[in-house]
């Protein structure tokens, strides 16, 4: 049974996965899911991660990405996400939910929900997505604050807490290094380098950073699409593609409903679908029917007033 119902994989085991991951030299691949069937299809082609993007948590919702989603709503959701797989899972925590305290409970329940790691943000609360233009940070001196009220919260060292800084497109890249090495004596595990616009940003902070860092590799952004053998030639260690899963199904969405409402039938579409044995791959039907007859293969007998036997 271990594997089909959720993970094979402890949570613990998942979060030493990713430190060792982060630690060998090779570029971490975490595309975004939104749900559990997505994580399932990501673990499927071969990645080496999940990430759990608070944008593509709050599209999914029907919000935008400027703060409105909760503690509550992140930790479910991500707990359903990181359980599909047997992956790790890194999860977007925006602010913390509040101040030092909140970020402090948010590593707590985001490690009991059995996520192996989280970014924070030096932006202000309510933060707003990253690649839009007129966000406001928080003094470095607050953002240590937070680190160290997340890193003293948790339990499992190996549970990954990530700084994201968005200083770079307020102040410059070089009060984002600044800041980046502040996050990192405050505790940090990596640097996430939010909205770097061009490939020698991305190398100034490798050569100035002696962490882990985390490169956002999202469409339509500020930063330019780099390649992961790029990445991994600068020296990254990890890459989400927060909402390109999101981003591919709704394109497909769209235009199917378009053809239905047009054409009156789905027929046309048949070819851009996954195949239904396609996602009963996914899901792993036929394990849970060998499952179900080797555990229910008891057959019943009928007694001589032929009633059966209890």
């Amino acid at each position: 049974m271990s594997g089909l119902i959720g993970a094979s994989s402890s949570a613990a085991a998942k979060r030493a996965a990713l430190r060792a991951g982060l630690d060998s030299g090779r570029l971490q691949r975490l595309p975004g899911a939104f749900s559990p069937l997505v994580a399932k299809a990501v673990a499927e082609v071969g990645f080496e991660g999940v990430y759990v993007s608070g944008a593509a948590l709050s599209a999914d919702l029907g919000l935008p990405d400027i703060g409105l989603t909760t503690l509550t709503e992140v930790a479910t959701r991500g707990a359903q996400i990181a359980g599909a797989t047997d992956l790790p899972t890194l999860i977007d925590a925006d602010t913390g939910f509040g101040e030092p305290l909140n970020a402090a409970r948010t590593v707590a329940m985001l490690e009991d929900a059995g996520l192996a790691g989280c970014h924070l943000e030096d932006q202000v609360n309510p933060k707003r997505c990253g690649h839009l233009d007129g966000k406001c940070v928080v003094s470095t001196a607050d953002m240590v604050k937070r680190l160290r009220a997340a890193v003293s919260a948790r339990c499992d060292p190996n549970f990954i807490i990530c700084a994201r800084t968005d200083a770079a497109g307020v102040e410059g890249v070089s009060a984002a290094i600044d800041r980046a090495h502040a996050y990192a004596d405050a505790g940090a595990d990596m640097i996430f380098t939010e909205a770097l616009a061009e490939v020698a940003d991305f190398e100034r902070f490798r050569a100035a950073v002696d962490i882990p860092l985390l490169a956002n590799m999202t469409e339509f952004g500020k930063s330019a699409l780099l390649t992961a053998s790029q990445l991994g030639a600068i020296g990254y260690n990890a890459v989400i593609y927060p909402v390109t899963t999101l981003r591919l199904a709704m394109f497909a969405i769209e235009a199917g409903l378009r053809e239905i409402d047009s054409a009156g039938t789905q027929s046309g579409l048949l070819d851009r679908m996954q195949h239904r044995s396609g996602l009963y791959r996914l899901l792993r039907y036929a394990d849970y029917n060998d499952f179900d007859t080797e555990t229910y293969n008891f057959t019943l007998e009928e007694t001589n007033h032929g009633r059966a036997d209890h």
